[in-house]
């Protein structure tokens, strides 16, 4: 009930809120379980938007409509092959390279959304119309209102996924990889299968996002699918907590639900949004609400920090001290 008692433009805010939830539970697969900084991830909520928009709309460059329940398990699986595809040339690199390959891909994406080599298949620039509104036993799901509860079940069954990864054996394997690769691959672990998985099973929520954006807007456009969202899904799992459940949902409310409500304040939203950020990475690197893994991971990294500290500070003074000894 809760769209029909806050009205419509709310009932928008938390559509959008959702879909952000949804992203960052499948983006925190690769980077806050595994480690993998991913800062293509549009790419997959692009393919899922795009396969959607093809599949169901009756305009120039629709071959539909295939019922929109039909089409979000092969924008699902779409998005899953383009993450494994996009996996394959990048297994072997970390950090700053594998950023920077990864928001390359997001940039390709949509350079060949614009580019008049597609736009014959995919609109172009011009993008693609009159995308069908779900419907479901007669009812048409067309009002933010109702987008709501399409949204709210994703995010509840990506949210059980995310819970039982967490607690699975793969999940171990993945904290193991990001913890230190060379360790994990020692302990017997084959860290290209588990890249691999952890790249395929993330993109699968940008697919189902991109789908369900799809049908809400009823366009589909390349200037929506830019760096900025991935950018956008990245901040809500830092200040969230990487690797955190609640903290992503936490992120998602901030960043994405509090500048809508700001929109009166139109210039300033960037300079919060900004600042925010900054305050959160000075006052809680950990995240707002991080998870007991990563916060004691945090701990412990900074008690070990300190006792080198220490340890080296002592070895300083014994040494001046011998020093002194001898020219007395």
């Amino acid at each position: 009930m809760l769209p029909w008692i806050v009205g419509t433009f709310l009932s928008d805010v938390l559509d959008n809120v959702g879909l952000y939830i949804l992203m960052g539970l499948g983006l925190n697969i690769a980077v806050g379980l595994a480690g993998l900084l991913d800062l293509g991830y549009v790419t997959n909520f692009a393919v899922g938007a795009y396969v959607t928009a093809v599949l169901t709309s009756t305009g120039q460059f629709g071959i539909g409509p295939i019922p929109f329940w039909v089409v979000i398990p092969i924008a699902l699986l779409s998005a899953m092959l383009t993450g494994f595809v996009l996996a394959l040339p990048v297994l072997r690199m970390r950090g700053d390279y594998l950023a920077i390959a990864t928001l390359g891909f997001g940039e390709i994406i949509r350079v060949l959304a614009l580019s008049d080599w597609l736009a014959s298949r995919i609109g172009g620039p011009q993008g693609i119309l009159e995308i069908q509104n779900p419907t479901l036993f007669g009812l048409a799901f067309s009002t933010p209102e109702r987008f709501y509860y399409i949204i709210l079940v994703a995010c509840l069954a990506m949210l059980f996924v995310s819970v039982r990864l967490n607690n699975s054996r793969t999940g171990r394997q993945w904290m193991a990889l990001r913890e230190d690769e060379d360790v994990a691959a020692a302990m017997g672990i084959d860290t290209t299968l588990t890249k691999l998985l952890a790249f395929t099973l993330s993109a699968a929520a940008g697919g189902v996002a991109g789908a369900i954006f799809a049908a809400k807007l009823g366009t589909v456009f390349p200037q929506s699918f830019n760096l900025f969202v991935s950018i956008n899904v990245l901040s809500i799992i830092i200040i969230g907590g990487m690797g955190s459940i609640p903290g992503i949902v936490l992120g998602a409310f901030l960043l994405i639900g509090a500048p809508e409500l700001l929109r009166e304040f139109q210039e300033y939203r960037l300079l919060i949004y900004g600042a925010l950020l900054i305050v959160v990475m000075l006052k809680r690197p950990e995240g707002l609400w991080p998870s007991a893994t990563r916060r004691r991971e945090l701990y412990d990294a900074l008690e070990a920090t300190a006792d080198l500290g220490v340890v080296h500070s002592e070895v300083i003074s014994h040494g001046q001290s011998a020093e002194a000894r001898r020219m007395d």
